[in-house]
């Protein structure tokens, strides 16, 4: 089903959730999950060209989203998986020269994160196709080559968590995606680029998606 990409009013963001992906970026690991926000204008169906700015250095981050099937206000972790309908593969493009000029500063990171074409996202799956959330393997390759492959086992927050979180902070809606972190690996994605990514439960893939990069000179301010 790929309605949520119409339907959804916002990315929710988990910023940190690997250690080893926070550490490789010299950051500090995370006390409660950290969030951001991305436009759903920032979606890239699987299979098209997408474009990024070619004056910034891009990175790739991919992630498990999580696709909300009913509202969730204030919603108890323990009831947090009801209001789950699925899951899909997305890749949180960063420009990292912007978000870390921004944090310099202590300005906010939206620039960075939200570009068109910033959240290649695949298809979502039903909640019953990934028994277990908290044990998926994730990978990333570039032109053939793995970047990055990693494991939500790894978590510092499961998905209870995040939802519950979240959820006591703003109305979580149908079709809103929660991004849940990325594992270490992350690194530059240059025009003329090949993305091929995905989600393997139990041994079979279930989700995967694929993406050629292009460039676009930005003209603004950035």
């Amino acid at each position: 089903m790929s309605s949520f990409r119409t339907v959804g009013r916002k990315i929710v963001a988990i910023g940190r959730n690997f250690a080893d992906h926070a550490k490789e970026l010299g950051n500090a690991v995370p006390s409660k999950p950290m969030l951001f926000l991305k436009p759903t204008s920032s979606y890239a169906a699987n299979g098209k060209t997408i474009e990024i700015p070619s004056q910034c250095d891009v990175h790739h981050e991919v992630e498990l989203g999580v696709v909300i099937g009913q509202t969730a206000r204030r919603v108890s972790e323990a009831d947090a998986m009801k209001h789950v309908a699925g899951y899909t593969l997305a890749i949180d493009m960063t420009a990292r020269d912007l978000q870390n000029a921004a944090k310099k500063a202590g300005h906010p990171w939206s620039v960075a994160k939200g570009f068109d074409d910033f959240t290649p996202i695949t298809d979502m799956v039903s909640a019953e196709t990934i028994k277990d959330p908290h044990n998926v393997r994730l990978w990333l390759k570039i032109n053939g080559e793995t970047k990055q492959d990693g494991t939500t086992q790894d978590f510092i927050f499961g998905i209870p968590r995040l939802i519950s979180h979240v959820s006591q902070i703003m109305t979580l809606e149908e079709g809103d995606v929660i991004l849940t972190g990325t594992p270490k690996g992350v690194g530059p994605v240059r025009p003329g680029d090949h993305l091929e990514a995905a989600i393997e439960s139990e041994g079979e893939q279930v989700l995967h998606g694929e993406w050629n990069v292009a460039g676009r000179h930005v003209d603004a301010e950035l």
